[in-house]
């Protein structure tokens, strides 16, 4: 075989373990995932104790932080050697291709909570994108920066980030494949956040199973969006 062929051998061997692979997204509370890939394992805004959720022994090979909050910072609270990411930015930690995308806390430039940053991820071939606290509908300079998103991890709370009518704006003007809500009101956080059910609502799909987890690739991705409600692991 010629040193050409076995290239193109490889890359076709490898385009194809990329379709294979699955992504394993656990929603630990509030606005933490665990991200599984084939190469690491990435915890998004990681929140203390008192927070009423449970962090449980999550250990990580990259932490994104997408603004100071306690809720969205504690990283102590995460195991394993890692990388902490806490702004824009491009990265690549452990073959994650990793973008940090300057955003706000609020409709009003950060005049009122500061900056936000969103990232997205290329987790074995698909991009999964995590808003953090977004704290208003996206500008066109946002969306072309952030480019293509197979899941989003979309606050719907309301209060400190987006309420349910922006986040079905945020989704229309991104376009993912697979919607996993994040920050809002459960029965184990105090905060005044707005339930689930509003989100639900506002997209017209207020009866979900929930799950307590995802396991998605390439090859499985909806062939439209589709809002998935993940349990939060206790």
């Amino acid at each position: 075989m010629s040193i050409a062929g076995s290239r193109s051998t490889q890359l076709d061997v490898g385009v194809l373990l990329c379709y294979i692979n699955l992504v394993e997204i656990t929603w630990l509370g509030h606005s933490c995932f665990r991200i599984k890939s084939n190469m690491a394992t990435i915890v998004t805004d990681p929140f203390p104790p008192e927070l009423g959720y449970s962090l449980g022994k999550t250990a990580a090979s990259i932490v994104t932080v997408s603004h100071s909050h306690p809720s969205h910072s504690y990283t102590g609270g995460v195991g394993g050697e890692f990388k902490v990411l806490k702004g824009p930015g491009e990265y690549e930690i452990a073959g994650v291709l990793i973008i940090g995308v300057a955003t706000h806390h609020d409709a009003d430039k950060g005049s009122q909570r500061g900056k936000n940053t969103v990232y997205v991820m290329d987790v074995d071939g698909v991009s999964v994108c995590h808003l953090g606290d977004l704290g208003h509908v996206l500008t066109s300079s946002q969306v072309e920066e952030i480019g293509n998103v197979d899941v989003l991890l979309l606050p719907v709370g309301g209060v400190s980030t987006i309420v349910p009518k922006q986040a079905s704006e945020v989704i229309r003007q991104l376009e993912p494949k697979a919607v996993i809500p994040m920050h809002y009101k459960t029965p184990a956080i105090q905060r005044e956040l707005e339930p689930v059910e509003h989100f639900l609502k506002e997209m017209g799909q207020e009866h979900i199973e929930t799950k307590p987890k995802i396991n998605i690739s390439r090859s499985n991705l909806p062939l439209s969006t589709q809002v998935f409600l993940l349990d939060y692991k206790s």
